[in-house]
């Protein structure tokens, strides 16, 4: 048995449809396009059979090299990618979606508005261009990044649905609890970045080096063990192989009701990215 059959999917609602996501994927953010190509194949090695990229990460081109070169089949790997702020609007979206096929170079699984980017009253737009390209079969399910809860109501009252997943930025010391509990009673699936925060902060602090120490590994396999029993899909990021398949090995423990309390506990609400209210681009 190969590690990536241990990997959970989570059911994604995406219209009359429903998709399934690993729910440990890979994520390429701040990685370069040179660079994407290994760095995606050494997940691939590992066992990681999501990855997850955008436009603006100016690495599409590079995950889709990595792809082409694997001896996966094209739906063994499940592929994320975004619209990105500036390219906002219906007629927009569809252009910024073929363009992103192109540089991957095979279809893509899951499209995402990057940002609501809410001053630039476009998002509606964009969601209703990603839905005729469902609609069409050209992807098989949408979302959103970034979104709170008044975006999401606007969303809902212009189309008449909910997105199937919202990535957002989440990690013990932002835990977005208000907001998940929203996804839930609506059918949204939590995608977490940042889930290991940034910096080094919180892989450091005591309570989850006592964890680790407890069960015999590290602070980040405990984080993304709690990400995972928090029922949220979550894309870890490294170019470091052996952090790669670290990263990967959190299938063979399970934390105690304590441990996921403590961790809970950390929540300060210190957020790292900015404020989607607010963010433009």
């Amino acid at each position: 048995m190969t590690a990536d059959h241990n990997v959970p999917n989570i059911t994604l609602t995406s219209g009359a449809a429903t998709v399934q996501i690993p729910q440990l994927g890979y994520g390429v953010w701040q990685v370069e396009d040179d660079q994407a190509t290994p760095a995606v194949a050494e997940a691939l090695r590992a066992g990681y059979r999501s990855v997850d990229t955008a436009r603006i990460y100016g690495n599409e081109a590079g995950v889709g090299r990595a792809l082409a070169e694997s001896d996966l089949p094209a739906q063994d790997v499940f592929l994320t990618t975004k619209v990105w702020n500036d390219d906002q609007g219906f007629e927009e979206t569809v252009a910024a979606f073929e363009a992103s096929q192109d540089r991957l170079g095979r279809p893509i699984d899951l499209y995402l508005i990057h940002w609501p980017a809410p001053a630039n009253g476009k998002f509606v737009d964009t969601y209703r261009a990603m839905m005729q390209l469902r609609d069409e079969g050209k992807v098989r399910a949408i979302g959103v990044c970034n979104f709170n809860v008044e975006h999401l109501e606007e969303l809902h009252d212009a189309v008449g649905e909910y997105p199937a997943i919202n990535q957002v930025e989440l990690h013990p010391n932002f835990q977005q609890k208000k907001l998940r509990e929203f996804h839930d009673a609506h059918g949204i699936v939590t995608e977490a970045w940042s889930p290991l925060g940034q910096g080094g902060e919180i892989l450091n602090d005591t309570v989850i080096t006592d964890i680790a120490s407890q069960y015999g590994k590290t602070p980040a396999q405990v984080i993304l063990r709690w990400h995972l029993q928090s029922g949220n899909v979550v894309i870890p990021k490294s170019v470091t192989p052996a952090r790669i398949a670290e990263n990967f090995d959190v299938f063979d423990f399970e934390l105690s009701d304590l441990a996921m309390q403590a961790i809970g506990s950390l929540d300060n609400g210190t957020r790292l990215g900015p404020d989607p209210a607010e963010f433009n681009g």
